[in-house]
């Protein structure tokens, strides 16, 4: 994996749908096209998915590109193919960050998240791709996450302790 994302970060989105993309995110976004030279604009895939997912999942273009290589390798003409051919090759929007570092965000996409013009947009890191939530939607899917984390991981103990594959720690 290249450089991965980290941090979040809550963007205002103006009247036109165009919200800027945290710095650290660009320059991973940028680091991730290979096409991308210096001082050129970095192309991005977002992933906007089916009525299952209430965020944006955005993905670099060598990101987006270990997933189609990923599902290349499943049995042709299965479900679990057709579906994820689908969910990474068919809903999704191909777009460029723009010389001031913003996205523009078309409405289709907007509305699925639910954020409008003059409303926030909630931007967090995952790894080799980031999300873009509504922030009170991922403030109750949080509240949920929580009690699963408190079932996996006893209060007081080290997160770390997940990392563990065998005898020793990584």
């Amino acid at each position: 994996m290249a450089r991965p994302f980290r941090g979040e970060s809550t963007q205002k989105v103006d009247g036109k749908g165009r919200v800027s993309i945290p710095a650290s995110f660009r320059r991973v976004l940028a680091a991730g096209d290979p096409n991308c030279g210096d001082g050129d604009p970095a192309e991005m895939v977002i992933v906007y998915g089916d009525h299952r997912r209430k965020f944006l999942e955005c993905y670099t273009i060598e990101a987006i590109a270990e997933v189609e290589a990923r599902i290349a390798k499943m049995p042709r003409g299965s479900s679990a193919r057709r579906y994820m051919e689908k969910m990474f090759t068919g809903l999704v929007w191909e777009t460029s960050v723009d010389g001031t570092g913003r996205l523009v965000l078309p409405k289709k996409l907007r509305d699925k998240i639910g954020i409008g013009p003059d409303t926030d947009a909630f931007f967090i890191a995952s790894g080799d791709r980031f999300q873009i939530w509504h922030p009170e939607t991922y403030e109750a899917e949080e509240e949920g996450y929580e009690e699963e984390i408190d079932a996996l991981l006893p209060e007081g103990e080290d997160p770390l302790v997940l990392l563990y594959d065998g005898p020793e720690a990584v």
